[in-house]
């Protein structure tokens, strides 16, 4: 997992307004569900479980369980505030489909 400035930038700004110390990371996962079949989810925690797979970017630890892991390998989260768009994207190169939102996938 990689994180884009852009995001690093959105996700500290979160973490700071929700007043979270450096105990907390960014717990990325995948569940069933959205209009493609797989949604993505995102939260904070300051508990790692046994399977987790822990990453660090730029200085934000990010930590995915093992069933997520498998879609999410090599996937990178970005944030955009533009016009077509405000909120945060995958980048993620085992999703074979998206749908227009960006929100679900499938592989």
């Amino acid at each position: 997992m990689q994180i884009t400035d852009k995001a690093l930038e959105k996700v500290t700004e979160l973490m700071t307004a929700e007043g979270l110390n450096g105990e907390y990371f960014l717990r990325v996962s995948v569940s069933g569900g959205g209009c493609s079949g797989l949604s993505y989810n995102m939260d904070f925690d300051n508990e790692s479980q046994p399977m987790d797979q822990e990453f660090e970017d730029k200085g934000m630890k990010m930590v995915v369980d093992m069933k997520s892991f498998l879609y999410l390998c090599d996937s990178t989260l970005d944030f955009s505030d533009g016009l077509n768009g405000k909120g945060f994207h995958f980048f993620n190169p085992n999703a074979s489909r998206t749908c227009g939102c960006g929100e679900s996938f499938s592989v």
